[in-house]
């Protein structure tokens, strides 16, 4: 006699996952490489349509940049145009942040400080840089006041907001704890402010490299500034573009790397206050 025979459902493996779960599951840094791929891919496209003959597409652009970095023009332009830049960013970082402190410490220093950096902040760069020229010339002291101009309100301002409102709760628990003002100021209100500091830090560099770049476009055609304005003049605009992608990609590494600076920071402080 034959057994009989008992038919079993098929096993399911369980749903299948949809595209947009697969979507949201990504790593953040394909999310950041997708967006790279599909705006090079939009600039090698309008390159190709053309959209303008002086707008090249993205490959003409890094092969042209491979050009620059092969004949050591590239190179030779950053070692004039990094001095100033780095002279101006580190003047705006100890500054900058030293006077938001005082301003947000001292109603006087407040009173004092505020308009000049309202001012500095709204006050149309090209308009100005005539008049740094007609005082220090051409030479690399006008290249750094132009940078501290376009950085130096952005630190300033954000380090002030930063302590200017520190939470009043704090500030009273300290003391209601018998705690000096030096402790309210080192212990509650730096702390407290350090976001905002770095946040000022990371804008006054963008305006760093913007000034730069405008004063060497303004006030003398040397660094990177000279090799936009030479290859615009004689109509080889992938050069051009080249440029100006390597100046962009520089000062987002420079900001990438204090974003890392400001995480092991805080992580450190994070990790010492939970000891």
């Amino acid at each position: 006699m034959s057994a009989d025979t008992v038919a079993h459902p098929p096993i399911s493996a369980g749903p299948a996952a949809s595209p947009q779960s697969r979507a949201r599951n990504l790593p953040p840094i394909a999310w950041k490489v997708l967006s790279f791929v599909i705006f090079f891919g939009i600039w090698e496209i309008a390159g190709r349509i053309p959209v303008s003959l002086a707008f090249p597409p993205f490959s003409e652009v890094m092969l042209a940049l491979v050009r620059l970095m092969a004949s050591g023009e590239l190179f030779t332009a950053y070692r004039r145009t990094l001095p100033p830049l780095a002279i101006g960013l580190a003047i705006t970082s100890v500054l900058g942040v030293g006077l938001g402190v005082a301003m947000g410490l001292s109603r006087l220093s407040e009173w004092a400080l505020f308009p000049p950096m309202i001012i500095m902040q709204t006050a149309p760069m090209a308009a100005i840089i005539p008049l740094i020229t007609y005082a220090y010339g051409i030479g690399i002291t006008a290249k750094v006041i132009a940078v501290v101009i376009l950085s130096l309100p952005m630190v300033t301002l954000n380090s002030y907001n930063g302590i200017r409102y520190t939470s009043a709760s704090l500030l009273e628990m300290t003391c209601s704890f018998m705690g000096t003002r030096r402790q309210q100021v080192t212990k509650i209100m730096l702390p407290h402010a350090s976001g905002m500091i770095f946040a000022g830090l990371r804008l006054g560099i963008s305006g760093g490299f913007i000034g730069i770049v405008l004063a060497e476009l303004l006030i003398t055609p040397t660094g990177i500034g000279d090799i936009i304005s030479y290859y615009r003049s004689i109509a080889r605009y992938a050069e051009m573009f080249a440029a100006i992608f390597s100046i962009i990609a520089f000062a987002t590494l420079v900001l990438t790397g204090l974003q890392v600076v400001e995480r092991r920071i805080f992580k450190a402080l994070g990790q010492g206050s939970a000891k």
